[in-house]
C-alpha cells in the first residue's frame, strides 16, 4: 500500500453509459471500478467522474448523469460528449497528477490538462478508432489491454500494456468437473457458438450456452444460426447473471472459446480459470497470452482440433488453472500494473503536490 509522500491524486474518468460498478451489463465499467477501488486500497486518492449513483471507493464522485442513458448507447453521440465536457470541467482546477480516461471522447481535452492523460484502450485499435487515437498523438499515453491488441497498431503512442481482471476470489474453485462444455457470450459470428456445439457434439459431450440477445443483430443471428441447432446435449439458458454464471463455470469440463477475431480481452477466458476450469479457443486476439498449451488449456486453429484438445482435458489440473489466474489476472496486478504506467508517466518532476511545494 502507498502512503503519504508516495500517494497519488488520480482523475478517472468512466464512459456515460453504465453505472460504476455496473448492475448487469458493462464490461467497460467493471473494470474501471476495479481499478478505481484497488487504487484506493493502494492509499492513491481518486475523483471519479461517472453516472449514475456512487458505488466504488473513490474519495470524490462528479457525476454527470443522474441515470446513466444506456438505452442510448449505439444510437446517440451526445452523452459521451456531456460526459467530456462535464470531466473537463470538474478536473480542470484539481491538483491531479494523472488524469486515467476510459471514455471516447474526453481524452479530447487531453491538451488543455496540466497533468497527463492516460487512455485506456478498451475496444479494437485497427480501423476509424486507431485514426482517431493516432490524431491524437503524444497527448495521450495509451495502455493496451493485451499485447495482441497493441501489434493491431504499434505506431500509436503506448505507455504500457495492462491485462484486465477479476475478482479471483468472488468466483468459486471446484475441483470436480461436471461433462459438459461451457459456452458464453454474444450471439454472432465472431464468438461462434455454432463451432462450439459442432465441438460438443463431435467430442460427444453435451454443451451449456449462456448469452446475452439484447439487440436485432443477436436475435437475427440466434434464429438463424444458433436455435436450429438446439436439442438433446444442447441447453441454452439465456444471459446468466453473475451468480448464474459463475456456477456455470466452477462446474463445466472447460469453457469452449472458438473465437473468429482478433478480440483483445476476452473476460470469460479468465472467470473460467479462475473456477479451475480449463479453455480450449481458437488462437486469435489475446488468446495466445491467456492460454498456456497443456498448462490451462489448448489451442487449436480448427473444429478438429478443438475436438482433440476436449479429449485431452484430463491433462489439465483444475488447481492449476486457479493458481494462474490468481498470478495474472487478479485486482491487484492489473492495480499494480495501472501504479507502474502512472509513475512512468508522471515522470521525473514528481506528483502535483510536490511540484507546489517546490515552487513555494
Amino acid at each position: 500500500m502507498n502512503q503519504g509522500d508516495d500517494a497519488l491524486r488520480i482523475g478517472v474518468v468512466a464512459p456515460p453509459w453504465y453505472c460504476i460498478p455496473p448492475k448487469g451489463y458493462g464490461g467497460t465499467e467493471a473494470v474501471v471500478a476495479a481499478v478505481v477501488d484497488q487504487l484506493v486500497a493502494r492509499g492513491h486518492h481518486v475523483t471519479l467522474v461517472a453516472s449514475g449513483e456512487p458505488g466504488t471507493a473513490a474519495q470524490r464522485y462528479i457525476q454527470v448523469y443522474e441515470q446513466p442513458p444506456s438505452e442510448l448507447l449505439g444510437h446517440d453521440v451526445m452523452p459521451e460528449l456531456v460526459n467530456a465536457a462535464e470531466a473537463h470541467a470538474a478536473l480542470a482546477d484539481l491538483a491531479l497528477d494523472v488524469i486515467h480516461d476510459n471514455s471516447a471522447a474526453g481524452p479530447l481535452s487531453a491538451p488543455a490538462r496540466r497533468c497527463p492523460t492516460v487512455v485506456t484502450t478498451h475496444g479494437p485499435v485497427a480501423g476509424p478508432n486507431g485514426d482517431y487515437y493516432r490524431r491524437l498523438g503524444a497527448t495521450v499515453e495509451l495502455v493496451a489491454i493485451s499485447e495482441a491488441q497493441r501489434r493491431q497498431a504499434p505506431d500509436l503512442h503506448w505507455a504500457g500494456m495492462v491485462h484486465n481482471a477479476i475478482d479471483v476470489a468472488s468466483f468459486p474453485y471446484e475441483p470436480d468437473k461436471a461433462d459438459y462444455l461451457l459456452w458464453v457470450g454474444r450471439f454472432c459470428p465472431d464468438k461462434a457458438p455454432d463451432l462450439a456445439i459442432e465441438v460438443a457434439r463431435r467430442s460427444g459431450r453435451p454443451i451449456v450456452l449462456a448469452g446475452k440477445l439484447n439487440d436485432q443483430r443477436e436475435r437475427e443471428y440466434f434464429e438463424t444460426v444458433v436455435k436450429p441447432l438446439l436439442g438433446p446435449g444442447v441447453d441454452y439458458v439465456g444471459e446468466a447473471d453473475s451468480q448464474l454464471k459463475r456456477e456455470l463455470y466452477a462446474k463445466a469440463a472447460a469453457l469452449v472459446f472458438p473465437i473468429q477475431w482478433e478480440e483483445p480481452f476476452g473476460m470469460v477466458m479468465a472467470e473460467a480459470l479462475a473456477c479451475g476450469t480449463p479453455v480450449v479457443a481458437t488462437p486469435r486476439g489475446s488468446v495466445p497470452e491467456i492460454v498456456r498449451p497443456g498448462v490451462n488449456g489448448f489451442i487449436a486453429g480448427d473444429v478438429a482440433g478443438l475436438v482433440d484438445a476436449v479429449q485431452r482435458l484430463d491433462e489439465i489440473s483444475p488447481a492449476v488453472c486457479r493458481a494462474d489466474a490468481q498470478a495474472r489476472f487478479d485486482l491487484p496486478v492489473m492495480a499494480e500494473g495501472y501504479e507502474r504506467v502512472f509513475r512512468r508517466v508522471i515522470g521525473e518532476g514528481g506528483s502535483v503536490a510536490k511540484r507546489l511545494i517546490t515552487a513555494a
